[in-house]
């Protein structure tokens, strides 16, 4: 059974972006099972911009699941966004799961928006000033979450969607100077800690589309401005009934 995951993110919507995605996603039911959107929707995180989200990406024909990004949350007004968003049936994740039946195929997602911190050899700890174990000990408990969301659930195929990237790979091309703050070795961590097949994050617009966590599991940035184009497909090859194991392959397709 393979199962087709369109995804993208940092889409940014606000009126003057209404439009630009809608054409191709038009064509989604016949292309995907499922759309996964890796945050940063909005522009500046308002009620108004999430309804441009919803207008763009609701009522697709298929479900689609998203996560929040760092400019979702910058004018305090996530409750309302989230709100804007479910109305429109698009599912949002934090630290949760959702689990998609296709053909008798159980897709587990799991989602968090991630954060800051670095990567093994180069990353923040747990020391010193309150503000600096505040910051680690946040991005500790999102990744603690998302590896609980994973672990827990009862499916064929996971898959972790993040806006923050859980490996450093996909964040080349990007200043090294800034790869504290566009993900952590946490989520990497979280993301192994249960038999994962593909983890989908965005964020880094100047980044690389592939990566690998250490453990093995697929990691592809799809940030609009890396993917280029309305969304990446990628097709999982769920275990056959009676084998256990990683997907036998992942292959991508798009749609500009």
């Amino acid at each position: 059974m393979v199962i087709r995951i369109a995804a993208v993110g940092d889409v940014h919507m606000d009126r003057d972006v209404l439009g630009r995605f809608r054409p191709a996603l038009e064509e989604l039911p016949d292309r995907a099972d499922v759309l996964l959107l890796a945050g940063d929707l909005t522009r500046h995180g308002t009620e108004s911009e999430a309804r441009c989200v919803a207008t763009e990406f609701g009522n697709l024909g298929v479900p689609v699941v998203a996560v929040l990004g760092n400019h979702d949350y910058h004018c305090d007004e996530v409750p309302r966004v989230i709100r804007v968003l479910e109305d429109a049936g698009i599912v949002v994740l934090e630290g949760t799961n959702l689990v998609v039946e296709r053909d008798g195929t159980r897709l587990g997602i799991a989602g968090a928006k991630g954060f800051g911190g670095g990567f093994a050899g180069r990353c923040a700890s747990e020391f010193g000033e309150p503000e600096m174990k505040a910051f680690i000990r946040t991005t500790q408990a999102i990744a603690d979450q998302l590896g609980e969301a994973l672990r827990e659930m009862d499916c064929d195929v996971r898959v972790a969607l993040t806006h923050y990237a859980p490996v450093p790979d996909t964040l080349a091309g990007e200043p090294l100077e800034i790869y504290p703050f566009l993900g952590s070795y946490l989520l990497g961590q979280a993301i192994d800690s249960a038999p994962t097949e593909l983890a989908l994050h965005g964020h880094a617009h100047a980044g690389s589309e592939r990566g690998t966590t250490p453990g093995g599991v697929r990691v592809r940035n799809v940030a609009h401005p890396v993917i280029k184009q309305a969304y990446s497909v990628f097709h999982l090859h769920a275990p056959q009934a009676g084998r256990s194991g990683k997907v036998s392959a992942i292959t991508r397709s798009g749609s500009s």
